[in-house]
């Protein structure tokens, strides 16, 4: 599993200097999370990349559009781009499972641990998306225009559904998921 992966590798880089404070009462819990929160950022992050790089295929595609000027599609690829980015940014910032110490609902290892296996989950989302983004650049690219709009409602589609999966997050993070 890419979570256990992740928070496995991070563990595994920990300078001697944390090694040896891990093993301290009260600080090991501490650094514990702290190193689950590091794992839940990498793998966002990594979303996040192939987010852009699925938004990228899809302006590329829009500006061939435009060059060719087939206009019936651009008003919906450039919504989608707007998709792309809104939730592109809301991935990248959204919370990494701090909680505040006057906080009613405390995050605990077992929390992270849960919204490090959602975001790896994400991936697999995120791969469609990756895979219909760069389809659609190809065939736009080679010059096969009939399939445009159906392309852009895909996209659009899967945009949409990784955003309510997303959106679930803050549910696992306040503890009612």
């Amino acid at each position: 599993m890419v979570e256990n992966k992740t928070y496995e590798k991070v563990k595994s880089e920990m300078r001697l200097s944390e090694r040896i404070l891990a093993e301290l009462p009260g600080f090991r819990g501490y650094k514990e999370k702290e190193l689950r929160r590091e794992a839940d950022k990498l793998i966002r992050n990594h979303v996040y990349n192939i987010l852009i790089e699925a938004k990228n295929n899809v302006k590329a595609a829009f500006q061939e559009l435009s060059k060719q000027r087939i206009y019936e599609v651009l008003d919906d690829l450039d919504k989608l781009v707007m998709k792309f980015d809104r939730l592109a940014e809301k991935i990248n910032h959204a919370t990494y499972g701090y909680a505040g110490f006057f906080d009613a609902v405390k995050i605990e290892e077992d929390d992270l641990d849960r919204i490090i296996s959602f975001d790896a989950r994400l991936l697999e989302e995120m791969q469609k998306i990756s895979e219909a983004g760069k389809i659609f650049k190809m065939e736009i690219v080679k010059q096969k225009y009939e399939r445009a709009k159906e392309h852009v409602q895909k996209l659009r589609e899967l945009i949409e559904g990784l955003e309510q999966t997303f959106d679930q997050r803050a549910e696992i993070i306040q503890g009612v998921r």
